[in-house]
């Protein structure tokens, strides 16, 4: 088994990372001769939120070698939040904030690789980067992270959810703007109204007892249903219905807290498409680039809350 591949894109990778972090402490990747696939699926996320997303080897990685007996295919289980830290120590320019920069060392990477590696018995996902110091200095820095690697029986048993086909695609705001406005509702009620039509409206409420509150967005793009399932066709229960009126309302309850945690997604996302399965779930793509030549989708699986 062995796995090398020089970082190209240090910054995107840090921010895919950084946009699942804070759903679980451990993810599991999944890399394959032409993709990596990371996936957080572990049912005790908050509100059951599951993210399964594939990024393509090229818009990260170069010099990219894989070899194993399961079809050059290594599956391995980590600590996000020890992935990210070795990805910020390679480059300030890695980090989204100031916060996270004022902390990194006094050095920036000419070139960071990651490897598998055997350390002690203990198998680590190895960073090795090499660099400049600001005083003019070369520097080697290696980072290990601990994994564990994944039996092919063990990988064969992860699906992605199967869910009924969508009611309604939308292409959503930017997220940015929608996380200022779901911060503001999360004190004042912990399940949101998530509502589009296919004539592009757009609506997010909530309601309680004591407050209503409604947001509307209208003139949003209604995808077509081939573009926005590209990535999960054979995932979808295909059950053929008639068109529905574009004027006809869809809505799914999601926690409050699960919508705000995909809503980190926000440092990687240039286009995101919501889809609404009628009180089942939302299904949500994070695009890394432009739909038509993305390098990558990160797909949020937000179930519906049920009402008592």
């Amino acid at each position: 088994m062995r796995f090398r591949a020089t970082v190209e894109n240090v910054a995107i990778f840090c921010r895919i990372i950084q946009a699942v972090e804070k759903l679980q402490r451990k993810c599991i990747i999944k890399f394959t001769e032409n993709e990596m696939h990371i996936i957080c699926n572990d049912d005790a996320n908050e509100g059951g939120i599951q993210v399964w997303s594939v990024v393509k080897v090229d818009s990260i990685f170069t010099n990219y070698r894989i070899q194993s007996n399961a079809n050059n295919q290594i599956t391995v289980a980590l600590s996000t939040e020890a992935l990210l830290s070795s990805l910020r120590s390679s480059s300030a320019s890695a980090s989204s904030t100031a916060a996270a920069s004022s902390i990194l060392p006094a050095y920036d990477a000419d070139e960071l690789v990651m490897k598998l590696a055997k350390k002690n018995d203990q198998a680590v996902l190895s960073f090795e980067m090499f660099g400049v110091s600001r005083s003019g200095r070369k520097v080697r820095v290696t980072h290990d992270v601990r994994i564990e690697v994944m039996r092919p029986a063990e990988v064969e048993k992860l699906r992605e959810p199967l869910c009924p086909e969508p009611d309604v695609h939308i292409l959503l705001p930017p997220l940015q703007k929608l996380r200022t406005i779901v911060e503001r509702l999360r004190p004042l009620s912990d399940v949101l109204a998530l509502r589009a039509n296919n004539s592009g409206k757009l609506q997010m409420a909530i309601s309680t007892d004591s407050v209503k509150v409604e947001t509307q967005w209208i003139g949003c793009a209604n995808p077509s249903l081939r573009q926005a399932q590209v990535e999960e066709e054979e995932n979808v229960e295909a059950e053929p219905t008639e068109k529905p009126d574009p004027e006809t309302v869809f809505s799914v309850l999601v926690s409050v807290r699960s919508f705000l945690k995909f809503l980190n997604s926000h440092v990687v996302s240039t286009t995101t498409i919501a889809c609404i399965c009628q009180k089942h779930c939302a299904i949500l793509y994070v695009y890394i680039g432009e739909v038509a030549d993305a390098g990558g989708v990160l797909t949020f699986y937000i179930p519906s809350v049920i009402e008592d």
